[in-house]
């Protein structure tokens, strides 16, 4: 018990000491030793990295996690080491909405069809957004976090005992500064100035070896920076998977719904209006030389007939942007950087181009290619 007495009041009377030697430097009373240019370098380059990782890891979790509830819940969970449960996500939510509204109205009606339609891939969207969110957190925010509740704490130990040896190094010069001019007044013996001289030895000493620690350490930033830049290249890849998915899962919303409407469109025209000719004229054919009267319905007809007989354009090469599975023997499955030949037909949707590759011959989405001079 005395023992642990007597050592909390010597580490009290070290700090003491040390707090009196940091002050009188901040007053500019006592000589303050400066750090190697290369050390004070590399805490400046640490000092940035740690900043700028804390900054980016923060704005990471508001980007794949907007709900500051959600955010808090999760740091919890980490903080406890448990798994999280697995969270739905606003898209799955709504693709899941939008399925229950179908049911109410009826999936066989127009309306509930399209709800059906649209919620489903709602929840591939979402499914997609879960999945580059978790990909996210173990590929780059788990890097950051190991860095700075890891490395970053070890190197901060490390520089305040660094400190802590700088401050017991300037006493010890201001001691044998003080005996040095006690002798020279015959105030002291010379024993006492060998003792501040012997002290001061050993604390530059314990200084050094504490300076160089703290250098190697700081030199590994640069292995942290490495990692790091690894990091962000695969982020960069998980957003672009994640964003090529959601591109496709739209384009394939749209096509879909296009057949709808071109569908119901089909249906209501065909119910409302079976033949226009037959409809201006109900008692039968125009008699030779009879000329029939212009109509508006007309016109889209002849003009399709007219583009029938238009030749082809010209061809041109195509890299595949994406990997494109065709839905049925009229499209042209594509593998993402591939070249292709392609050319549009008059007549055709402008979405669409007609490719070839070797006797492979079918319809590709423009989306899906990068057209090349």
């Amino acid at each position: 018990m005395d023992f642990n007495v007597k050592k909390l009041a010597s580490g009290a009377g070290v700090f003491f000491t040390r707090a009196v030697q940091f002050t009188e430097e901040k007053l500019g009373q006592a000589e303050k030793t400066e750090l190697d240019p290369h050390l004070e370098n590399l805490i400046t380059r640490a000092d940035c990295t740690k900043n700028w990782t804390e900054k980016i890891l923060r704005q990471t979790e508001v980007l794949l996690q907007p709900n500051p509830s959600a955010r808090i819940e999760e740091f919890i969970y980490d903080k406890l080491e448990k798994k999280l449960p697995s969270r739905t996500t606003n898209a799955e939510l709504l693709g899941q909405y939008m399925l229950d509204a179908s049911n109410e109205f009826g999936q066989g009606t127009p309306y509930g069809s399209t709800l059906v339609t649209v919620g489903e891939y709602q929840k591939r969207l979402g499914s997609a957004e879960r999945e580059f969110i978790q990909t996210s957190a173990a590929t780059f925010l788990t890097p950051l976090r190991n860095f700075l509740e890891g490395d970053w704490r070890t190197i901060s130990k490390e520089r305040r005992l660094l400190e802590n040896r700088r401050l017991d190094l300037d006493i010890c010069k201001t001691r044998l500064k003080k005996a040095k001019q006690a002798e020279a007044k015959a105030a002291l013996l010379s024993e006492e100035v060998d003792k501040a001289e012997h002290e001061l030895r050993v604390a530059q000493t314990e200084f050094d070896r504490q300076a160089e620690v703290t250098r190697l350490l700081l030199e590994g930033i640069s292995s942290t920076h490495l990692n790091h830049q690894r990091c962000l290249q695969d982020f960069a890849e998980a957003q672009a998977t994640y964003y090529a998915q959601c591109h496709h899962y739209m384009h394939e919303l749209q096509r879909e719904l296009n057949k709808c409407a071109n569908a119901v469109g089909t249906s209501y025209q065909s119910a409302a209006c079976p033949d226009p000719v037959s409809a201006a004229f109900p008692s039968g054919p125009l008699s030779p030389g009879t000329t029939a009267p212009a109509s508006s319905s007309s016109k889209p007809k002849t003009l399709a007939m007219e583009q029938t007989q238009l030749p082809i354009t010209g061809t041109r090469k195509a890299k595949v942007l994406y990997d494109y599975d065709a839905h049925d023997s009229s499209e042209l499955s594509l593998l993402a950087d591939e070249l292709i030949t392609v050319y549009t037909v008059p007549g055709m949707d402008p979405d669409w181009l007609f490719g070839e590759r070797g006797n492979e011959k079918g319809k590709v989405p423009v989306t899906y290619l990068e057209l090349l001079s």
